[in-house]
């Protein structure tokens, strides 16, 4: 007898879509079941992520460009959810699972069309666009954050909080204690703009580590991540002003510079939040002001208001204001320390297995798995009819 199911995940292929779906994907395996994903190309090429799991590239519209545009897309969408539907057939599964992004919404839809039980995940603070046209028609929602902005009341009976999966590595900083930390100890910085590095900070951070007090100077140890673009000059500031620095445009060890890290400087996108609240890291957080519905200062504010990070919009962040902020929390290592817990205390760790449980109640119980795997086997073996079968 078996229990095992199928699941499809459905992302779009940004990291903040594919990590979290890449976390489902590994703990849904792990209790036995298989899993297929539908992603668009560049999902596809994001290293290290679903290399044992079948990958389905399929078209996915992006409804731009006024009434040309939205002719392509729609037929994108079509293409796209005919692609899925033919997936259904052969790979039968329980539920559909969507994190969100064009890629996720012809799968959606096909699924729709299949009475297949949906799941949409959301990331940010905020319900994204892909995710706010299928809220309707989906099982259930389930949410990173308590409250979410652009989720109509009117779902509440149906929306979850399971928080924002993350990689296993992460939840094992978690579980260790902030490197030590006081007066005199070396204070180590990550700066990461995410996936593509961010020219705001390889601007404004060198020039904000350069106006503190020497003796704060001699005691940084920073590790940036910047645009290709960017290396060069941001590596000559730092040498100018005698500080320490690792500089490189992807940071293939980010959690090992994370875990002996003591404060974080990054863009607020959800995976870098879920992350810094899962680990135990206080941060200083500069949202990205073209994000979609401003969906980053919504997740900043979260994290700010639990007393784990400070938000700084861009607009703000200068030189001075950072060397401020940084300063101030040189002044107390006690308050960064606290910092550090409240992040962690407003982490959910646990995420993926929260959304495993989810996905896996809707279908059939598995006991109703198990009886139709042995009535299957029985048929085969008499021809004796199926439990539904016509005399």
């Amino acid at each position: 007898m078996t229990v095992s199911r199928h699941f499809v995940l459905a992302a779009g292929g940004t990291g903040g879509h594919m990590v979290p779906a890449h976390a489902l994907a590994i703990e849904l395996i792990a209790r036995g079941h298989r899993v297929a994903l539908i992603t668009d190309e560049r999902g596809q090429r994001i290293p290290a992520l679903f290399e044992d799991v079948p990958v389905h590239v399929m078209p996915a519209g992006r409804p731009t460009g006024g009434p040309l545009g939205w002719g392509k897309a729609a037929k994108g969408i079509l293409a796209g959810r005919a692609m899925a539907r033919r997936l259904y057939e052969s790979f039968e599964p329980t539920a559909v699972v969507g994190f969100g992004g064009y890629p996720a919404l012809p799968a959606l839809l096909g699924a729709f069309a299949d009475g297949i039980a949906t799941v949409v995940h959301e990331q940010n603070a905020v319900l994204g666009r892909v995710n706010r046209l299928v809220a309707g028609r989906v099982r259930a929602i389930a949410t990173a954050y308590p409250h979410v902005e652009r989720l109509k009341p009117r779902y509440a009976k149906k929306v979850h909080l399971v928080g924002n999966p993350v990689r296993q590595i992460i939840r094992q900083i978690g579980q260790k204690p902030f490197p030590p930390f006081d007066d005199l100890s070396p204070f180590r910085i990550l700066v990461t703009g995410g996936s593509q590095g961010a020219t705001i900070l390889s601007t404004v951070v060198p020039y904000g580590l350069g106006l503190l007090p020497e003796p704060i100077r001699q005691r940084l140890q920073i590790v940036q991540q910047c645009r290709p673009e960017d290396i060069d000059q941001v590596r000559a500031r730092y040498r100018e002003l005698g500080i320490p620095a690792e500089l490189a445009t992807y940071l293939p060890d980010l959690p090992e510079i994370l875990a002996r890290s003591h404060l974080v400087i990054a863009r607020a996108g959800a995976s870098t939040i879920a992350e810094l609240t899962v680990a135990g890291r206080p941060a200083i957080l500069v949202p990205l002001p073209s994000a979609m519905d401003d969906h980053q200062s919504a997740n900043a504010r979260e994290m700010s208001a639990a007393g784990g990070a400070r938000m700084i919009a861009q607009a703000n962040f200068t030189p001075p204001v950072l060397a401020q902020q940084i300063t101030a929390l040189l002044e107390d290592p006690e308050a960064l320390i606290a910092a550090a817990a409240l992040a962690k205390a407003s982490g959910i760790p646990d995420a993926a297995a929260r959304l495993a449980d989810l996905v896996e109640s809707f279908g059939r119980p598995p006991v109703m798995d198990a009886i139709g795997d042995d009535v299957r086997a029985k048929t085969v073996k008499t021809g004796a009819l199926a439990i539904g079968g016509a005399a």
